[in-house]
């Protein structure tokens, strides 16, 4: 075996149900926002363009099950609600950056890959 390369257990039936849980963009994106600081809701939905209101709503549901964020209410008026991580959820951090700056890094070369891909599928080239 080379020595880059890291061997993995593969256990879906005990990893599946976690990654479901985690590994959908909304919730990479909420706790990357709230790794920097708490967010209210609204401040969630701005930052997060694209997130339907439901969307925010249910992953944030999800994510305060999972013990991955806090919710707090605020004693203003109209009543706010904040959104802390947790230091579970603060633990996804190193993995979700790592992720995040390989999607910078290599966003090209996907859009690139996907090009390649359409075109020889568009051009009839589909003889797999």
């Amino acid at each position: 075996m080379q020595a880059d390369v890291v061997e993995l257990p593969l256990d879906v039936v005990m990893t599946r149900p976690i990654l479901e849980q985690i590994a959908n963009k909304w919730t990479v994106l909420i706790l990357s926002v709230l790794c920097t600081q708490p967010a209210r809701f609204n401040d969630l939905k701005r930052r997060l363009d694209g997130i339907t209101h439901k969307a925010l709503a249910d992953a944030l549901k999800r994510l305060e099950r999972n013990g991955l964020i806090s919710r707090k209410v605020l004693p203003t008026q109209p009543v706010g609600v904040e959104y802390t991580i947790t230091p579970l959820g603060s633990s996804l951090r190193e993995p979700f950056a790592a992720l995040y700056n390989w999607s910078l890094a290599n966003a090209g070369e996907m859009r690139n890959a996907q090009g390649v891909y359409d075109a020889i599928r568009n051009d009839g080239g589909d003889q797999m």
